[in-house]
């Protein structure tokens, strides 16, 4: 089941990382669902979100990889619920990105 969940992921980060528009649209949903409809910087820091959260990790020092983030906000992880049936796939896989590019190297070249 493990291998064909990373299968999905995969297949929708083609996606989004090969499809400029569409990963510009995926921030913008991104900072929405981060900073109103999941408020994760009542919990978390995260600088360019301006939120200064101290209850979860601090994101920019921990960087997560986007794979982390996807599984961490679909199914939860200590005190931090689950967001699967709150939030929806894409809005799940907007704040991922969102949070993975703001806190790694990544660069659309």
């Amino acid at each position: 089941m493990k291998k064909t969940l990373f299968k999905k992921i995969f297949s929708i980060l083609i996606v989004i990382f090969t499809t400029p528009a569409y990963a510009d649209d995926n921030m913008v949903l991104g900072l929405e669902v981060f900073n109103n409809k999941a408020q994760c910087g009542v919990c978390h820091a995260l600088k360019v979100a301006n939120s200064y959260g101290k209850i979860g990790p601090n994101l920019d020092e921990l960087k997560p990889q986007l794979e982390q983030v996807i599984y961490t906000v679909t199914n939860g992880i200590g005190v931090m619920p689950a967001f699967d049936g709150t939030l929806t796939k894409e809005e799940i896989l907007a704040v991922a990105e969102y949070v993975f590019r703001s806190t790694s190297n990544w660069k659309v070249i």
